[in-house]
């Protein structure tokens, strides 16, 4: 028996304000975009589906931007961390202070007070959650040079 990872998704409001936040402000290249109608109703546990899907790819992690026409969006914002399910995407970065600016201006949102500093050898380790446009949190790690 085969298995290797495929994608994962995420469900978006605004499928050209994800783009940007995931691809000018993450590095994340455009892939494949379909769209998908009700032959997927039943897998997607929909009725009346017509999404657009739009793969987006980053050091050969997948990721699917789902944007809904039909059924509407349910927006519920950020989950809390102890909630089952996916809780964040994390990423390195080389300039914590410069990525969090740049996602902000793209339509992420700081997550007040998760700024966290820790001393490893002569180097600190600084990490930080914000949220995509959505509300899907994303963790980012600088680990210094």
């Amino acid at each position: 028996m085969g298995i290797a990872f495929s994608h994962l998704g995420i469900c978006v409001t605004d499928l050209e304000r994800s783009m940007a936040f995931y691809c000018e402000g993450l590095g994340f290249e455009l892939a494949e975009r379909h769209e998908v109608g009700n032959e997927f109703s039943r897998l997607m546990e929909l009725d009346g589906v017509n999404v657009s899907s739009q793969f987006i790819t980053k050091d050969g992690v997948r990721i699917e931007l789902l944007a809904f026409a039909t059924p509407i969006v349910e927006q519920v914002g950020r989950r809390p961390m102890n909630r089952t399910g996916l809780t964040h995407l994390s990423l390195r970065v080389t300039d914590l202070d410069a990525t969090v600016a740049a996602l902000v201006s793209l339509g992420g949102a700081l997550v007040d007070d998760t700024l966290t500093e820790l001393a490893f050898g002569d180097s600190t380790l600084r990490f930080v959650y914000l949220t995509d446009p959505d509300g899907t949190r994303v963790e980012l790690m600088d680990f210094g040079g």
